[in-house]
């Protein structure tokens, strides 16, 4: 089991870009898959994007096209998030599990999470 460190939340307004990152320590197998999710308040936590080993990526429909989602050689995860909307706004978590992402897009699939970093987009 490894640990997650997110980074790179603020506030921004509506347009606006961000990148947020993940840092991922003690993943021995490099096959592992890492995924963004979100939660505002008083909502479920929602999937946003995952990225496999060979940077196969996967997102849901409300980013696609706004969000980019990438991995370094240096076990770093990135979100990069362009043309924010207000209903962006939450807080962004990213999460691990291994191996393989396969069809994993639920909070359940994912066994190791990070502390979280908010995201507020103002209009």
């Amino acid at each position: 089991q490894g640990q997650l460190v997110e980074s790179g939340g603020g506030s921004v307004q509506s347009g606006g870009s961000l990148r947020l990152s993940c840092a991922a320590t003690g993943y021995t197998d490099s096959s592992y898959c890492v995924g963004w999710f979100r939660q505002a308040p008083g909502k479920e936590r929602d999937w946003v994007a995952t990225i496999a080993q060979y940077s196969n990526t996967r997102y849901a429909d409300s980013v696609k096209g706004r969000f980019t989602i990438s991995r370094d050689m240096k076990n770093t995860v990135y979100l990069q998030m362009n043309s924010l909307k207000p209903e962006d706004t939450a807080m962004y978590y990213c999460a691990a599990r291994g191996p393989w992402c396969r069809s994993a897009v639920s909070p359940a699939d994912f066994p190791d999470w990070g502390q979280g970093t908010q995201v507020t987009v103002s209009s």
